[in-house]
């Protein structure tokens, strides 16, 4: 009887080798080939334009008419709420006015922690958050498009602080009780709606 154990031993082993075996074949030739830097500048002007980017950053877009030629170059509609006031950023790879001197890292960072590479927070209404569940390869995919368009030269205002008026804003109302924030927006010094 003990060569029968041994028997029945050796053969679970034996298949159990098997198996793992063939299952990590069969992973490793359903993961997808690395994408080409054509394909991931592809991907990335796909989830640009799929996440509105283009809605905040391009000119004109919230007026019913975006200027492509200065695609994504920022805007000088300012966002004024709590916070004061944000203008979108240009991120074209602008070397003075834009992102061309951030790392992809930098640019990674950004839109997943919702923090500048000098370590200024991303403030309202950039959604950050939402972009922070994009995976490595669609992250970085993004951070291609956004290295391999052309630059455009523009500086967009500084924001301006909690009740400072804005020349040219959407101003956000104060929030109804139930939509009031418990805590202040990251950066915000007065947590009472802007005039």
């Amino acid at each position: 009887m003990r060569w029968t154990r041994w028997t029945a031993i050796a053969l679970s082993l034996g298949s159990a080798v098997t198996a793992a075996v063939v299952m990590s074949c069969a992973t490793q030739q359903n993961k997808p080939a690395a994408m080409t830097q054509e394909q991931k500048v592809a991907r990335g002007e796909h989830l640009v334009t799929v996440s509105g980017c283009g809605d905040c950053h391009t000119p004109g877009t919230l007026f019913g008419s975006p200027d492509m030629q200065r695609k994504l170059s920022g805007s000088e509609l300012g966002w004024t709420g709590p916070w004061g006031t944000t203008y979108a950023r240009n991120l074209t790879p602008d070397n003075e006015t834009g992102i061309g001197k951030w790392s992809e890292d930098d640019i990674v960072k950004a839109f997943r922690v919702g923090q500048r590479p000098d370590g200024s927070p991303l403030l309202p209404p950039m959604p950050w958050e939402d972009f922070a569940a994009f995976s490595d390869e669609d992250a970085y995919a993004i951070t291609a498009y956004l290295k391999s368009i052309p630059p455009v030269q523009h500086k967009v205002p500084d924001r301006l602080a909690p009740g400072v008026k804005a020349p040219v804003a959407l101003v956000f109302p104060a929030p109804p009780a139930w939509d009031a924030p418990r805590t202040p927006p990251p950066g915000a010094t007065d947590t009472t709606a802007a005039h």
